[in-house]
């Protein structure tokens, strides 16, 4: 009987076991997220951020989350209780069952699906009932403008987002998340420099699609006090940002596969640049040398220990990141692609948040009328020319034998990005405000 258990569990030990690390680890990774998002701010406005509960405030996203469980969880009179208690569970749920498309280097991949990409924005799409069950659930004037303004907001801009997503298609041939990044391995160039308007789409409508800044308008803290999430508290409201920057995640690996090479390294088929694969090692190296000089500084010896701690963690991915690179054989040697597949892959998922809280701590934010102007006047007509200059461009540079012409790629996309790029110029020329009249004593 156990044995017919194992032959029965077997195929699926592994997607079960990769399937618990995200959902144990992925809070965590919110939590720090989160705390970097503070540090960066602080940094932009010339203060240090948390700095209170751990040496360098790193033990803040745990001192965070307790609190949070602690506080009272208010639920309004008259509010629908269920659909209250359901709706930031569905924004969660959603986020998390996304990342099981999602390949995080060449073998950790839940379900390695044919349709991957179209499953992980269709499920990735469902979050915003979770907003809009929320907003309307509270019974609240406040809540429910957030919930009809992120309604709109989330369809304009999917559409834009769909039509950047299906420019990476054309290139890569396929709705397979592994198969995209294998076909950016074999034509040795990340789509992103083929199709750049195409990323810059992306990620454009990928900040509205997670009701970030410029683009935060369901929650529009001066205007409608936190929107969607005005009569929610304790943990349940933890929950929703929780499915934010699970959303801000997911967005930034989708970017990564389509457009950034997903796992793979840079210079990946360039033997001059073998030399990167001891970036990972070295890098962590640096880290861990770091935190033990900065220990002797900490000024409480809990806050020493928890330095060595993390010094001592570092030396110890750094000692799995570099043992496959000294030692190329046996199963050591065969940890080398999904272990460092996984760093690159995490790496650049770390630099495309980056730009999202750069961009937050940049730009005001838009008002309703500018931010619809902006999805239905120039993202969305970009985006369609994107998708057709994109088309262009591979039919240019397929063979003749293929039924193309034969063009050289980078003259092929030379000629369609720049004809993109007039259009996206005189929409943009056209979709200027016209100057006003003077005021005159007249018009009194």
């Amino acid at each position: 009987m156990l044995q017919e258990l194992y032959i029965f569990f077997k195929p699926h030990l592994l997607p079960i076991l990769y399937a618990l690390v995200i959902v144990l680890v992925l809070p965590l990774l919110a939590g720090y997220v989160v705390l970097l998002e503070r540090k960066v701010m602080a940094d932009m406005q010339a203060r240090l951020g948390p700095m209170r509960v751990g040496p360098h405030g790193l033990l803040q996203p745990l001192a965070d989350a307790v609190k949070l469980l602690m506080k009272e969880d208010i639920i309004p009179e008259s509010a629908d209780k269920w659909i209250f208690w359901l709706a930031p569970l569905l924004s969660v749920t959603a986020g998390m069952v996304a990342m099981a498309a999602l390949p995080i280097g060449p073998v950790f991949q839940i379900a390695n699906l044919n349709v991957g990409l179209l499953f992980i924005l269709g499920i990735g799409s469902m979050g915003i009932f979770g907003i809009v069950l929320g907003g309307w659930a509270s019974n609240s004037h406040y809540s429910l403008l957030g919930a009809l303004r992120s309604a709109a907001q989330l369809v304009s801009y999917e559409t834009a987002a769909g039509m950047a997503v299906v420019s990476g298609v054309i290139l890569g041939g396929s709705l397979n998340t592994s198969v995209l990044v294998n076909m950016q391995s074999e034509q040795h160039v990340w789509f992103i420099f083929v199709a750049p308007i195409g990323f810059f789409l992306y990620l454009v409508a990928s900040i509205a699609e997670t009701n970030r800044a410029p683009f935060d308008l369901p929650e529009a803290e001066s205007e409608l006090v936190a929107g969607y999430m005005t009569e929610y508290s304790g943990f349940r409201w933890a929950l929703y940002f929780l499915a934010e920057y699970t959303n801000m995640i997911v967005v930034a690996s989708i970017a990564t596969t389509l457009f950034l090479g997903g796992w793979l390294r840079p210079f990946a088929s360039t033997r001059a640049f073998n030399f990167l694969d001891y970036v990972p090692m070295l890098l962590m190296l640096l880290v861990a040398g770091y935190s033990l000089y900065r220990a002797p500084k900490q000024p409480v010896p809990v806050q020493k220990m928890v330095m060595v701690g993390v010094a001592g963690l570092c030396f110890g991915l750094a000692a799995i990141l570099g043992a496959p690179v000294f030692i190329k054989t046996g199963m050591i040697g065969a940890m080398m692609p999904g272990v460092h597949g996984a760093f690159w892959f995490l790496f650049k998922v770390g630099i495309y948040l980056y730009v999202f809280l750069w961009l937050r701590f940049t730009f005001p934010r838009y008002r309703f009328d500018q931010l619809m102007k902006l999805g239905w006047h120039f993202l969305i007509p970009v985006s369609i020319a994107n998708v057709f200059g994109v088309a262009i461009a591979s039919y240019l540079h397929r063979s003749e034998a293929d039924g193309g012409h034969g063009w050289n790629l980078w003259a092929a996309v030379l000629l369609t990005t720049v004809i993109t790029f007039v259009i996206a110029a005189i929409l943009a020329k056209k979709g200027e405000n016209p100057p006003r009249a003077p005021l005159t004593a007249e018009k009194f």
